[in-house]
């Protein structure tokens, strides 16, 4: 019992496996339908990126193939072709209607699997129209508007010529072109329309005069036939009489009289129709061609017309462009000047920003050193400005001495008479030359100090009575006597 459990047991699993494994294989049996392009890509024939078929299946294997398809519905693009140039420069409004889709051909499928397998509607739309648009403006430059607006059929061909090509590499063909209306700017259609209009009015009214004229002859001698019937009826009646009747020649002799009279009568209508019958003729000839030249002037003037509003366009073009240059050029000119002059005051402003800086941290330095100068001297502000003069003292009197030694004396005279006792005349000159120096007490005085009193005292002078007393100036130095 055991050995049949397990058997059958093996057996409901084998059947189980089988029956799975048929659904998954085919699960990955691909059909394509008759309205789509099955692709399948991954690992196929070799050299190739895809495999595409229309119609039947084929089995996608798993992991190492995958599938998509592509759609063959039909895509209506709309085209609204404006100012495209003609052959004749002259520019036209083409608006259209194509009909594409994806081709059956091997080969353009593949290029539909390459391309655009994975594209929405939208962008396959638009990649549709830059090509259209490129060949469409293309066709009409190679065509004038005679050839685009007469001869539709081979305007066709050439779009579908020009246009197929270019689909094909992205993997679509074209069905159909729809070329809705053709108009231009400058009517010059509407022109040609009047051309053939007036030549058809004119080839009417020749064709009804000439209809004129046939009637007018055949009505002519179908008179002229009667006349002469009913001349040989007569001259036949006046033969039987007269064969009847001797006595009656005299009658028939009359009535073949009056018949040749009738006869030349007819005649000479005839005759006279036929002159009225040219006259009309020369006269519908003279309208026709009077019709024809005012037709012709027309066109001229038309012409004439559409070539001056051309120039006058172009010459507008030619002054927009030229103003445009202007404009760009006066606009980069102040641009650079606006540049530089904002490079210029940058310039000074970072100059002036700098000489600020260093002033400021010169004046932050001698205000430091200047409060730890009065705080050194018990902060008598008297005294830092003694110390500070004292510093400069050696520089006040190189000043005073430079000031002597710029002096040019070339030669001096002295009378020296010796003296009354307190030197010669020549020393005192000296001594006196040296005097005319301030002394530093003067100096620093002036400089709004005073020195300490280990450099001397100014000697204190009282004026009593008009003299002069001297002071005491115990500590003066002996140096102002010499």
């Amino acid at each position: 019992m055991n050995a049949l459990s397990f058997g059958l047991l093996a057996l409901f699993a084998f059947v189980i496996l089988l029956f799975f494994s048929t659904v998954f294989l085919a699960s990955r049996y691909k059909r394509c339908p008759s309205d789509k392009v099955l692709v399948i890509y991954g690992r196929v024939e070799k050299g190739k990126s895809s495999r595409t078929m229309h119609g039947g299946g084929s089995f996608v294997w798993p992991l190492i193939q995958d599938y998509a398809y592509l759609s063959l519905t039909p895509i209506t693009i709309s085209i609204p072709l404006e100012n495209a140039l003609s052959l004749q420069n002259i520019r036209i409004h083409v608006p259209s209607t194509f009909t594409v889709g994806v081709s059956t051909s091997p080969e353009i499928m593949t290029n539909a699997a390459e391309r655009i397998l994975h594209l929405t509607q939208d962008k396959i739309e638009d990649m549709c129209k830059e090509i259209i648009f490129g060949q469409l403006r293309l066709t009409v430059a190679s065509l004038t508007i005679e050839q685009i607006n007469q001869d539709r059929e081979s305007f066709l061909e050439a779009i579908r010529h020009n246009v197929e090509p270019e689909l094909n590499k992205i993997g679509l063909h074209l069905i159909n072109v729809n070329i809705t209306d053709i108009t231009d700017e400058s009517d010059y259609i509407a022109s040609i329309g009047k051309k053939a209009a007036s030549e058809a009015i004119n080839r009417a009214k020749v064709d009804v005069a000439e209809q004129d004229k046939i009637g007018a002859i055949g009505e002519a001698q179908a008179f002229r036939e009667r006349e002469v019937k009913v001349a040989e009826e007569m001259a036949q009646a006046e033969i039987g009489r007269k064969t009847a009747d001797a006595n009656q020649r005299i009658k028939v002799q009359e009535r073949e009289a009056s018949a040749v009279q009738g006869e030349n009568t007819a005649n000479a209508n005839i005759a006279e129709y036929n002159a009225q019958l040219e006259v009309k003729r020369a006269a519908a000839l003279q309208q026709g061609e009077v019709a024809k030249y005012e037709a012709q002037v027309s066109i001229q003037q038309a012409l004439y017309k559409a070539e001056t509003e051309r120039l006058r366009a172009e010459e507008v073009v030619r002054q927009e462009i030229e103003k445009s240059k202007v404009e760009i050029a006066a606009e980069a000119e102040a641009e650079k000047v606006r540049r530089e002059a904002r490079g210029v005051a940058d310039g000074i402003l970072l100059k002036y920003e700098a000489e600020a800086s260093g002033i400021r941290k010169l004046l932050d330095s001698k205000a430091a050193g200047y409060q730890k100068l009065v705080e050194s001297v018990g902060g008598d502000a008297q005294a830092a400005a003694t110390l500070l003069m004292i510093e400069k003292l050696e520089e006040l009197v190189a000043r005073q001495v430079e000031a002597i030694s710029n002096l040019k004396i070339d030669k001096i005279t002295v009378w020296d008479s010796g003296g009354n006792g307190d030197g010669s005349s020549t020393s005192n000159f000296i001594s006196n030359l040296f005097k005319s120096l301030p002394p530093l007490q003067d100096i620093s005085e002036m400089a709004g100090f005073q020195l300490p009193e280990y450099l001397g005292k100014m000697r204190e002078k009282n004026i009593v009575a008009g003299n002069p007393v001297e002071g005491e100036a115990p500590d003066a130095p002996k140096a102002e006597e010499k």
